[in-house]
């Protein structure tokens, strides 16, 4: 019997679990805006994981604000991380600003606007 997922992505769930929560709470950093984790890609041997982040209600500096403030802190949310899991080894954290929320929510306002544009000329 094939097994249904591999280790790496049953980690990486895992890891976007335990990752949202201690971001929503066991960080307390004015500076650190609303995150969601998006996604998280484990490498083959467990060795990094890239986390993929989004950052609601800011603007563009403040998201790359975020994601380096995040980068430098990676080792302590990893030791927080560690505390959690039970694994051997914890992955080395990589952080990313994941920017379809953006492009999606840019998309609906293109179509809404579309929208608007035809009902207009309908009535006209």
């Amino acid at each position: 019997m094939a097994r249904e997922f591999s280790r790496s992505a049953r980690v990486s769930s895992q890891i976007q679990k335990e990752l949202a929560l201690i971001l929503q709470r066991g960080i307390k950093d004015p500076r650190l805006g609303f995150i969601t984790v998006n996604e998280v890609k484990v490498s083959k041997d467990l060795a990094i994981a890239k986390v993929y982040i989004t950052v609601l209600n800011a603007d563009d500096q403040a998201k790359q604000d975020n994601v380096t403030w995040l980068n430098e802190s990676a080792p302590i949310i990893r030791s927080q991380l560690a505390a959690i899991m039970r694994l051997r080894h914890i992955p080395e954290l990589r952080f990313f600003y994941d920017d379809s929320f953006d492009i999606g929510m840019r998309v609906a306002q293109l179509l809404r606007e579309d929208q608007d544009d035809s009902d207009s000329s309908d009535k006209g």
